[in-house]
């Protein structure tokens, strides 16, 4: 669009039309001094003015050839193909991801295309793919809804602040929980207990049954099990779940020269990346319903496929660089990678780990995965549906020593059924 000092092209266009007969009575060197006037007036070149004012007419014409369409019908399958495996992603996000992913999906039988296609993948720029979508955002949305708050209880003793968002290496965590109480916080339900390294975007998520010290530790243990890297740095609110002196001496035992920093109160953004998190890995998926007992197992083998999907396919951007112009902040982000190319790119996975997760992205059909995903969550509701009951102790203690067995990552990395 044209600064507000800038003529329209419809506005020059009626400037000339008035100023052509005066041109045309002019001699050479009044039509010099013309020119001169017309091009301070509308920026046009004094080559381009000549060239319009010697036109019989001004009028605006129609191309004698119009443009073709670069992209077909069949590329636009293809991308829409690859954004509704990739959960309908932005544009931003999806464009650099385009031509591995449409390889990755082929080898599986999901797409069929040419090899015209998938040059055309490679050249495609942000805006047109941005374009494409932009008549296809009519699907529905999984809303988050409003919850319950919660209160932070003030630790004495931890330093607060946030973990830079420059940071290059891995292994520094941001840490929150997510209540699945529904309307009702009486007696045990169950929780998200959720982990995302700032560096690289791995998500870990995991459920347990309550806030208990047991509960919480249980959690903790699963997750570094199935973690391909170590832990270098927890970075949570200040809810009395994390510090408590039972879970502080844990991972004092657990993790020698572990980093312990916590979020100021009230200021959500100093753990901006996995409230992020909270609200499309697991708000959008369960809203605010309350959670039980009996769908303890249920939501660990979802958050299980979600492992696979979101830190070997789905990619991320990160901030590049921030500055400040005046009162504006200006920010300038990547090119979207996933958190498993990010992890690599690193080189802090060992030789064996990275392998195995290599291996496990070859023989992942995302197609499947996702329609598995979805297939589980749909299976859930109608647990959930049935009538509120609190877990008696005995179930929870079963429920909460379940969660701490198991090599999951051991598992993951085992072949396909």
């Amino acid at each position: 669009m044209p600064d507000d000092n800038e003529m329209t092209l419809d506005e020059r266009r009626k400037y000339l039309k008035k100023m052509k007969p005066l041109y045309d009575q002019s001699n050479r060197q009044e039509r010099g001094q013309l020119l001169t006037q017309m091009e301070h007036v509308t920026g046009l070149h004094r080559k381009s003015l000549t060239r319009l004012l010697g036109e019989t007419s001004l009028e605006r014409h129609l191309r004698s050839k119009q443009r073709t369409r670069t992209y077909g019908v069949e590329f636009e399958r293809v991308v829409l193909t690859i954004w509704e495996n990739l959960d309908y992603i932005c544009a931003e996000r999806l464009t650099p991801a385009l031509p591995k992913m449409a390889e990755h999906l082929a080898r599986f039988g999901v797409l069929d295309m040419s090899e015209e296609i998938g040059e055309q993948l490679h050249s495609v720029s942000r805006a047109t793919v941005a374009r494409l979508l932009s008549g296809h955002r009519n699907r529905q949305y999984r809303l988050p809804q409003r919850g319950p708050e919660r209160a932070n209880q003030v630790t004495k003793g931890v330093p607060m602040g946030r973990i830079p968002w420059d940071i290059q290496q891995p292994g520094h965590f941001e840490v929150d929980l997510v209540h699945h109480a529904g309307s009702c916080t009486q007696g045990e339900y169950l929780h998200t207990l959720q982990m995302v390294d700032v560096a690289t975007g791995w998500s870990e998520r995991v459920a347990v049954l309550g806030r208990s010290q047991r509960a919480m530790e249980a959690g903790f243990r699963l997750i570094l099990q199935r973690l391909p890297f170590p832990v270098k740095h927890l970075h949570p609110d200040n809810g009395s779940e994390f510090f408590n002196q039972h879970l502080v001496r844990f991972w004092g035992e657990e993790i020698a020269g572990v980093q312990l920093s916590r979020s100021r109160p009230y200021h959500k953004n100093d753990n901006r990346m996995v409230e992020q998190k909270n609200e499309t890995l697991v708000r959008q998926y369960f809203g605010h319903e309350r959670l039980e007992a009996d769908q303890f197992e249920a939501m660990n083998r979802l958050y299980d496929q979600m492992w696979n999907y979101y830190n070997l396919f789905q990619p991320v951007m990160h901030l590049k660089e921030k500055r400040f112009e005046h009162d504006q902040v200006k920010r300038r982000w990547d090119e979207a990678r996933t958190p498993f190319e990010r992890l690599i790119q690193t080189q802090v996975l060992q030789e064996e780990h990275a392998q195995r997760l290599q291996d496990l992205y070859e023989r992942t059909n995302p197609y499947l995965l996702r329609k598995r995903i979805y297939r589980q969550l749909e299976q859930m509701w109608p647990i959930s549906a049935q009538p509120q009951r609190s877990a008696a102790p005995e179930q929870a203690a079963v429920a909460t020593a379940a969660c701490s067995g198991g090599e999951f990552f051991a598992e993951r990395m085992k072949p396909a059924q």
